[in-house]
């Protein structure tokens, strides 16, 4: 298979992909990405469900079958992840265009994570039915980026019948594969204290600013770097003007654990926060969003399989990862080997600098090929 005869396919597909802008709160820009997808899997070969959102936009579900009936052993698919929305408004491209210069492809979405998806395809037209060896599912969602709350529920549904599951977020900058991810949480402490005039009757009320300055020492203080877990109060909102006593404020707290039990370990401690200041009352909303991805024992017998088939293309591959959380939480909570980063290799992803290297379109395509072949 010459994947270095398909890079100026690829970048094309590349282009018209990253052109079609799916920022996640657009269902009509999301839908117009999936209807795109769905056509270059049929043309691929698949078989092709769009299933229909009304919160999100439409998810695309593309099976690929062997020529032949696997044997028992490979009935299991292996199940490709990758999201279509992105975090770049309509209209993006106006002021961040598709470019390509010195050996480096820029444009929104490019990275997180279309360049992705054009690696997925591109491995599966390749091979074609003839090659593969066992089933291939590929899940194309429309919501990562703002949680996965509507496509979590097939995510898990597909990975409870998958062999494997191989995420196409983007590859660490050095090419390594993301085999763990922090799990990540989101909660909310909102004060509720007495308004009050500043000036005539100021003893009168109860400060819920001052109240929630206390508890945003209290949950900072909550941040263990030795157990990787971490709190940020990224957000703080309270009062109405100067001269009153506020009666409420809100802190927004960003949570990511890296070890199982964590996340209840803390969720127990800021439920159990309690006012410093009389008359104030602490509501706790919100919990954990997306469990974490140790890299344990059943991680590392799938990355060292995925390395030695690397080493079969010469490719020298690394085990990396990121306090950053994606849909392989989800999987690698079910027990299920999951890898993540098979999208090319790239930085500056959720920003202007967003770019991937041209060539890792190749390598990882080829690599990605590769694995849905060998997989035993």
């Amino acid at each position: 298979m010459d994947f270095d005869a398909r890079l100026p396919e690829m970048t094309a597909l590349l282009r018209e992909l990253v052109e079609i802008e799916s920022p996640s709160h657009d269902k009509p820009a999301v839908d117009r990405m999936a209807a795109r997808i769905a056509e270059e899997c049929r043309q691929r070969g698949a078989q092709v469900e769009i299933v229909p959102e009304t919160d999100a936009g439409n998810q695309v579900i593309a099976r690929w079958r062997p020529a032949s009936p696997p044997d028992p052993q490979r009935a299991r698919p292996i199940l490709l992840l990758s999201h279509m929305d992105t975090v770049f408004p309509l209209g993006t491209l106006a002021k961040m265009p598709f470019l390509e210069r010195e050996g480096k492809i820029y444009g929104p979405g490019v990275s997180d994570m279309k360049g992705g998806i054009v690696v997925a395809l591109t491995a599966l037209a390749a091979l074609n039915a003839g090659r593969l060896t066992r089933p291939v599912t590929a899940l194309f969602t429309p919501d990562e980026e703002i949680g996965s709350r509507v496509s979590r529920p097939l995510i898990e549904d597909l990975a409870r019948q998958a062999a494997l599951a191989l995420v196409l977020e983007p590859g660490l900058p050095d090419g390594a594969l993301k085999t763990w991810r922090k799990g990540v949480g989101e909660f909310t402490v909102r004060v509720r204290g007495r308004a009050a005039h500043a000036g005539g009757d100021h003893e009168k009320g109860r400060n819920a600013i001052e109240e929630l300055a206390h508890q945003v020492i209290a949950i900072q203080r909550l941040t263990d770097y030795r157990r990787g877990t971490t709190l940020n109060v990224g957000l703080i909102r309270g009062g109405t003007a100067s001269n009153v006593v506020p009666d409420e404020a809100v802190a927004e707290i960003d949570l990511r654990v890296m070890q199982p039990g964590e996340a209840e370990r803390i969720a127990a401690a800021l439920h159990a926060l309690r006012p410093v200041l009389d008359g104030v009352q602490i509501e706790v909303t919100g919990g954990l969003n997306r469990p974490p991805m140790p890299f344990d024992d059943r991680m590392k017998a799938a990355f060292e399989k995925v390395k030695a088939i690397a080493a079969g293309l010469s490719l020298e591959l690394k085990a990396g990862g990121t306090g950053g959380g994606s849909d392989a939480n989800f999987v690698a909570a079910l027990g299920i080997p999951v890898l993540d980063g098979l999208g090319p290799a790239g930085e500056g992803y959720h920003s202007e600098r967003e770019y991937i290297f041209a060539d890792s379109l190749v390598e990882r395509a080829r690599l990605l090929a590769a694995i849905l072949e060998a997989w035993e």
